[in-house]
Order: C-alpha cells, then sequence, then structure tokens
C-alpha cells in the first residue's frame, strides 16, 4: 500500500535534477544545466508553456523577418532609450520602457540591446570556447554570409539556454536568482521580490542519485515532483492500463505522461575499419535487435525509433523501417557482410564487437547484457565498456570508440535538429558523433536549408531520413515516453518536451 505524507514546506517547490555544470548559459551543454539556467537567465524568444504542437512566444517580441529572411529584428523594451544596434542577422531594435512587467520578463538592470550582443557574442568567441558556438557560427555581424545561414529554424535557436542573455555583471531577467549553490547536492533559487506573478517563493533542486531514495522521498512528502520513474518502482505506481495507483490517486497525486522529443541510439563509429565500411553489417545489427525484449525491459515506457525524427516533429517520415527486428533477415545479412553465422574469416573466431555506455549504474548495465544478449542469436559477441560520463564525452569526441550508446534531446520541434546528427560538417567534435557523411545526405540536407515552402523542405528531409535508414550509422532503438508525478500542492503543471525554467508557471496550491 502505498502511503503519502502532507507537505511541510508549501512555499517552496523542490523536486530532483542531475548535477548542474555551469550556470553560465554560453557553458550549458545538459538538459540539467538548462533547467538551471533558464530560471535566471531568458532567451530572446521562448517556447509557449502550453501551446501544442510548440510555437514560439515571445522573449523580447516575436521577431520582424526581412522579405529575404536574412533579417531578424527583435523589439525590447527596457528601462532607458539607447540608440538601435545591429547583431548578425538579428537586428535587436530598442524602445523605451513600456510598463514591461514580470509577467512576461523581470529586468533588475538597465537591459539594452548591448547586452544581447554581448551574451550571444560570447558563444562565438575563441577566449570563451562555448559548447554551444554553433548556435551563432554562420552569423555575421550585420548580414548574413550567405542563403543558407539564416533559415526557417533560426527564431527557435534564439528560445535555448545558450542564448540566455546576461547583464553586465551577470545578471539575468528571469524571475529567480540563485542563492545557494552546494555542487553535488543541492541549489536554492530565490523569486525577486519585484515578481509577483510566479507563486513559488522558492525552487529548490536536490541532487539524489539513489532512484529508491527519490521514490521514498516522494512519498515522504518531502519532494513535489517526480520526473523518472524508476523500473523497479514502476509496475507499483502504474498498472498495466497506464494509470495510476488508485492509493496515490486517492492522495491527489497526479500521473502525466507524454512521448519525449529524446531518440535513443547505438551509434557506430563510421571510421572504424570492421564497422565503417561494411553497410550490410551495420544492417544486420539493427535487424537483430529484439524490439519486443527491449520494450518490455523498459516497461512498455517506449516508442519504437524508425527514423532519427521523432514522432510528433513535422517532416518526420511514416515509412516503416526496413531494417526492423526479424532474426532470419538479421542472418542473412551478417552472411552478405562477410560473417556468415558470426564468424570472422579473418581469424575464423566469433566476431567481438564493443560498445561504450557513459553512467554505469544497474539499469545501464542490465540493458548492455540484454543488447549482448541479442546478438548472441546471430553469432555475434558484444563487448560493454563502462566509463564514467565525463570518460565517455571524451572518447566519443574523440572517435576512440566502436560503438556507442547514448541519446539526443531536440533542442527544437523541427527535423533539421535531429538530422543535423548525420550531416559531414558536424563530425566530432560536433553533434554528428558517428562521423557519418554521405555527400547525397549532404545534398539533400542542403537543399531543405535553403527550400523556399515547408512542403518543400519537408520532401528533402523525407529522402535524408530514408538515405539513413538504409545506411544505419545508428542502432535505433527508441524513444521515451515521460511518465512525472506531481503532488496535490502544485498546479498548472503541464507535461512538455522543453521543461527549462517553466518552474516560473507553476501555482502553489497551499493557501
Amino acid at each position: 500500500m502505498v502511503m503519502l505524507a502532507s507537505v511541510l514546506v508549501a512555499a517552496t517547490f523542490t523536486r530532483t535534477l542531475e548535477r548542474v555544470a555551469t550556470m553560465d548559459p554560453a557553458m550549458a551543454r545538459s538538459v540539467y544545466d538548462s533547467h538551471a539556467v533558464q530560471l535566471v537567465y531568458e532567451p530572446p524568444l521562448e517556447i509557449d508553456y502550453k501551446a501544442r504542437p510548440y510555437k514560439l512566444v515571445p522573449g523580447f517580441e516575436l521577431p520582424e523577418v526581412s522579405a529575404d529572411g536574412l533579417t531578424y529584428v527583435f523589439r525590447v523594451k527596457v528601462k532607458s532609450e539607447v540608440e538601435q544596434r545591429n547583431l548578425s542577422t538579428c537586428a535587436f531594435g530598442l524602445e523605451k520602457d513600456a510598463n514591461h512587467h514580470c509577467s512576461t520578463s523581470t529586468f533588475d538592470f538597465d537591459f539594452t540591446s548591448a547586452d544581447v550582443v554581448r551574451s550571444l557574442e560570447r558563444l562565438r568567441d575563441p577566449k570563451v570556447v562555448s559548447p554551444n558556438g554553433w548556435i551563432m557560427k554562420d552569423v555575421d555581424r550585420m548580414k548574413a554570409l550567405d542563403a543558407k545561414t539564416v533559415c526557417h529554424f533560426f527564431p527557435w535557436l534564439m528560445a535555448m539556454s545558450a542564448c540566455g542573455i546576461r547583464g553586465p555583471n551577470g545578471e539575468g531577467t528571469g524571475p529567480y536568482e540563485l542563492t545557494h549553490w552546494r555542487k553535488n547536492h543541492e541549489m536554492i533559487f530565490k523569486r525577486k521580490s519585484n515578481c509577483a506573478f510566479t507563486s513559488f517563493d522558492e525552487v529548490k533542486y536536490l541532487v539524489v542519485d539513489d532512484v529508491s531514495t527519490q521514490w521514498l522521498m516522494f512519498l515522504k512528502g518531502e519532494l513535489d515532483f517526480l520526473g523518472e520513474i524508476s523500473r523497479d518502482n514502476f509496475d507499483s505506481v502504474v498498472g498495466a492500463d497506464g494509470r495510476l495507483d488508485p492509493a496515490l490517486g486517492k492522495l491527489g497525486v497526479k500521473l502525466h505522461s507524454i512521448p519525449t522529443l529524446e531518440v535513443l541510439h547505438v551509434g557506430f563509429n563510421m571510421r572504424d575499419p570492421v564497422l565503417g565500411s561494411n553497410r550490410k553489417l551495420r544492417q544486420a545489427l539493427n535487424a537483430a535487435f529484439d524490439y519486443p525484449a527491449w520494450e518490455k525491459f523498459y516497461n512498455g515506457r517506449i516508442l519504437p525509433c524508425t527514423t532519427p525524427v521523432p514522432p510528433g516533429v513535422e517532416g518526420r517520415l511514416e515509412d516503416p523501417f526496413p531494417y526492423a527486428f526479424d532474426l532470419e533477415k538479421a542472418k542473412a545479412l551478417l552472411a552478405e557482410a562477410g560473417y556468415a553465422d558470426g564468424i570472422d574469416p579473418k581469424t575464423g573466431r566469433r566476431l567481438v564487437l564493443t560498445m561504450s555506455i557513459g553512467r554505469p549504474n544497474q539499469e545501464s548495465r542490465e540493458a548492455g547484457e540484454l543488447m549482448a544478449a541479442f546478438y548472441e542469436k546471430i553469432g555475434v559477441k558484444l563487448e560493454l565498456d563502462f566509463k564514467t560520463w565525463n570518460a565517455f564525452q571524451k572518447a566519443v569526441n574523440e572517435g576512440r570508440v566502436q560503438m556507442f550508446r547514448m541519446g539526443w534531446v531536440g533542442d527544437y520541434p523541427d527535423a533539421q535538429n535531429f538530422l543535423q546528427l548525420f550531416y559531414s560538417k558536424n563530425v566530432n567534435p560536433g553533434p554528428n558523433h558517428a562521423n557519418y557523411a554521405n555527400p547525397e545526405f549532404d545534398r539533400e540536407y542542403d537543399a531543405a536549408i535553403d527550400a523556399k515552402t515547408a512542403s518543400e523542405r519537408n520532401a528533402h528531409w523525407a529522402k535524408c531520413q530514408e538515405i539513413v535508414q538504409e545506411d544505419c550509422p545508428w542502432i535505433f532503438t527508441h524513444v521515451n515516453k515521460a511518465y512525472s508525478l506531481v503532488r496535490p500542492t502544485v498546479k498548472n503543471y503541464v507535461p512538455t518536451d522543453f521543461p527549462y525554467g517553466v518552474e516560473k508557471y507553476y501555482e502553489n496550491a497551499v493557501p
């Protein structure tokens, strides 16, 4: 029986969050960094908290776009009158203060376009070495370098945490300020005194590695929100019908579930001499991936991954994946690849492949062992190489892995954000960690960027996905479904793929 304790501190919203590495928007690279950064620093645009499909809303104002599509003008209402300044392809026009209230943004410093210029220029400053430099890499100070520089997805970039605007002394325009940070333990954000619309006075993030401890803390009332339900607890929380356990429901706990923009995969290093030049082998490894068993392992909390573009994103190819699970097909492809029955003809022994995994916890170990069991069935031995997350990232970026298990969380809901992972100009240390390079793919990708209409663009995106499906630079494993639990102390919670800084929309249900 589930027992739920009462809440002790109603004015504080408390949840767990993995380790935050930085509060500098330019240096933020993980979803955990983004959670914290956007409580304090607001980007020029925001993603609407409730609108589905997702749409942009003003952080400043929605941009005016020139007829040629190369100049975006953002109007910013500030406290003092300053001259108009231009930033790259984005001209940030300024107006005098027009009672810009906290309900949209909170300006605690004399916010000018100079702050916008400085913040975004830091992304490509060689002294800063921002991992988010790609956002501004093709942008000139006054105009586009070529017709591709600013395209249909550019406004989405302006809603990313990395574009958060900082004042001269590190100030932010968000409704909260960081008042306490004990690294690897907790972060506390206090609501600014001039911000009346945010209901919770305080937001607290706790680092709690053990999922069982997280669950107990939620039941005891020490957490208002649980963003992940562990495999071990899932069956006791969610029934076979997908509904919340009645005991929790009676206590006011709400269960939320949505498909996410998180695409999980096993990447092949295309520079590897065994895998990179043997497409049949990569196809065979996809066909041997037992998705039904994988789905059962994850308690049905996942969706099949048939293309790098997840469900719900415009431009997604809906055609079935030609190398979905089919054991006999996998064996036939393996023989065509030159490894009949899994035997390497060069050694006369079984083919041995190595998959690197970051964050070696119990779930990742069990998942790795399950995947190894899949390939036993076609005679291939899969060895698991566990590394710390930092060591894993370094090895992947340097190309010192053969196979690697990784996920990609969409920065914005556009097919380009996912297909850029296969563009040859983005190979390591860029987001194309598979080091995949196909001139045909690049031509279609460039054509999509240049397309003038959505239908034309989506036709090129479809071709890109067909090419990737045939080349198999990944093992397409799954798309995550997100399950979250919210206590009755919190109102106005809406699940979203972009939960960065959204605590400002939550309402305290305790009088």
